[in-house]
């Protein structure tokens, strides 16, 4: 769900250039997430042909590309922090997670440990 959510907002869901539109809908640019209403001002989950026509695929293919290279890198960025030299390298042994929030809805350990909450 996060991945597709970030593509959404990189294609120009939730654009504050819309916030009108999102306040007739009662929500606000940025905390928009009822795209099942189909009524998303940015159109690009919408069977609504008005709205389908705003969003422009080319520019929305090129924030899309960019997103993805952007989480290519950071998912490279985790896994030298690994000692890894490849994503592909990293084990299931180097998941961990830094504050114990997320150590209890992840259910990896806490980083440098083996303790996870209830177990």
């Amino acid at each position: 769900m996060s991945i597709a959510t970030a593509a959404l907002i990189a294609w120009g869901d939730n654009d504050p250039v819309l916030a009108d539109h999102y306040q007739q809908l009662g929500t606000t640019a940025g905390a928009y997430d009822d795209w099942h209403e189909g009524q998303e001002p940015a159109g690009i989950t919408t069977q609504d042909l008005e709205l389908a026509a705003r969003p422009d695929p080319v520019a929305g293919g090129r924030c899309l590309s960019n997103d993805l290279e952007v989480m290519t890198l950071e998912a490279q960025t985790i896994a030298r922090a690994c000692a890894k030299n490849h994503v592909l390298n990293l084990e299931p042994e180097d998941r961990c997670a830094l504050t114990i929030e997320a150590v209890a809805m992840a259910g990896v350990p806490l980083a440098g440990a083996d303790w996870i909450p209830g177990r």
